[in-house]
């Protein structure tokens, strides 16, 4: 095999020792909570085809493939019929074909899978034309094929060019996100699974000590998101290193500059999207107030970033279609608290990003408060069509489930004023997610502490039961 790809093999010579040789799995034991992604059980394990992962970066893609190789092993893969290629050192699809081409040359796959992961795929030129070439040739017969990537669309729309060539799996797309505020508490393990039972089982009332337990590390989690990395530095040291945030930040700005974007205007507009957070917000109006003189390369820059999983643009409903009204006025959501975070410690440098950004936020009431409005959007962003009511008034969220709309307004504050509240009442199935620590009527409007909610949104029961 070349060896400039050894390093991320270290199974072929040693397979009993990948767990300690491998880079990425050999940091992975370093840390005091290891997260094992159900994804990891639903990629193939038999089943010849061209599979994707993609996700945002720094979000464990390479550690979930490298989990996924210890299992093959464990479960008597031979080691020798896994191969791990890294795109950073392919130039191109030609390139590409030939490395591919020449370690199949020595394999037998006609009686057994062959499994080949191309991490980070998008490096390479016209990758696609090299997978396309390799499928039409034969040369994948009997092989799983796995591509990883951290600009989700590309990746998506190239892998609409193998139409017939994926395999027969039911599932041949994975997308990976930050963890969210339930798979974070269960990672930590700071609730056993009655206490979770307890918290979730709506006919059961939470005890007072489990609820304020929850809040804690509700808090944490606003300043950690889901990011693993971010998650064992609270754990580890007590706060987040500035080492983490630094670390993310410069992958973005090194992905704009890949894509031939400009660094000072990415800077200018996660500026004004954190100056204008949670607010509603257009292209236009951002462009009279900066030195990008296109409304166009504001909306490029953010569909990148989108891409790129850094966030999501939230749009008003049109409560008639229950569909995006895209002339509105928008919202831009970060993905993760983690990512938020990261992003202002670039545009605010500090030698204590944890003190005097992360913590300082957190304890801010208006700062926490979007946060928490922006943790609370992302969460039903990623299990629901997620919008927001833009009428006579506003209402946060408006999430579309078996066609019907459910309206929901956040509320991360102990003094909530009816006024905010008048658009919501209009909606006989409105909900507030609150800072109250108990579940009660609001202006005759439900309310539930917003920790709990989001909680819930994860159907747990059925596997704690």
């Amino acid at each position: 095999m070349d060896t400039r790809f050894l390093p991320h093999n270290t199974h072929l010579d040693s397979p009993t020792n990948f767990q300690l040789l491998d880079p990425h799995l050999k940091q992975l034991n370093k840390q005091k909570l290891i997260y094992f992604s159900p994804t990891i059980h639903a990629l193939p394990k038999n089943e010849p085809g061209i599979y994707s992962i993609t996700g945002g970066r720094q979000i464990g893609k390479t550690t979930l493939i490298k989990q996924w190789m210890s299992q093959l092993m464990a479960n008597d893969v031979y080691p020798g019929n896994i191969r791990y290629l890294t795109g950073e050192l392919i130039d191109n699809h030609h390139m590409l074909v030939s490395i591919i081409s020449n370690i199949l040359s020595h394999a037998d796959t006609n009686m057994v899978c062959f499994f080949i992961i191309i991490d980070e795929v998008t490096y390479i030129n016209n990758w696609d034309k090299g997978i396309k070439y390799l499928a039409d040739a034969g040369i994948l017969e009997n092989v799983v094929l796995i591509v990883t990537g951290s600009d989700t669309l590309i990746i998506q729309e190239a892998i609409k060019r193998f139409p017939g060539r994926r395999g027969l799996s039911d599932k041949v797309d994975f997308h990976i996100s930050p963890l969210n505020f339930y798979e974070t508490v269960k990672l930590k393990k700071n609730f056993d699974d009655c206490e979770l039972f307890h918290l979730m089982n709506a006919s059961i009332e939470a005890s007072s000590e489990l609820i304020e337990r929850l809040f804690s590390e509700f808090n944490y989690y606003l300043c950690h998101g889901g990011f693993l990395t971010a998650i064992n530095d609270m754990v580890s040291h007590g706060k987040i290193r500035n080492a983490t945030c630094i670390t993310y930040s410069d992958w973005i700005r090194g992905d704009f500059l890949k894509n031939n974007k400009q660094e000072h205007y990415l800077k200018e507009i996660v500026f004004a999207i954190i100056q204008r957070y949670a607010s509603q917000i257009t292209w236009n109006s951002l462009a009279k107030e900066m030195s990008i003189d296109h409304p166009k390369t504001i909306s490029d820059y953010i569909e990148l970033l989108s891409r790129m999983d850094v966030l999501f643009v939230q749009h008003a409903i049109r409560e008639d279609k229950l569909s995006a009204a895209p002339k509105k006025a928008k919202k831009v959501i970060f993905t993760d608290p983690f990512i938020f975070h990261a992003i202002n410690a670039w545009l605010n440098p500090s030698d204590h990003i944890y003190s005097q950004n992360i913590s300082a936020m957190i304890h801010d009431p208006v700062w926490s408060s979007k946060i928490a409005e922006a943790c609370a959007i992302s969460h039903y962003h990623q299990k629901y069509p997620t919008y927001y009511i833009k009428a006579a008034g506003e209402v946060d969220i408006a999430y579309v489930h078996q066609n019907k709309m459910f309206p929901v307004e956040i509320k991360w504050t102990h003094n909530i004023q009816s006024y905010f509240l008048k658009q919501l009442k209009k909606y006989s199935n409105g909900k507030i997610l609150t800072r109250l620590k108990t579940s009660r009527k609001v202006n005759d409007i439900d309310s539930e502490p917003l920790p709990l909610a989001l909680l819930k949104l994860e159907p747990i029961l059925k596997k704690l039961g």
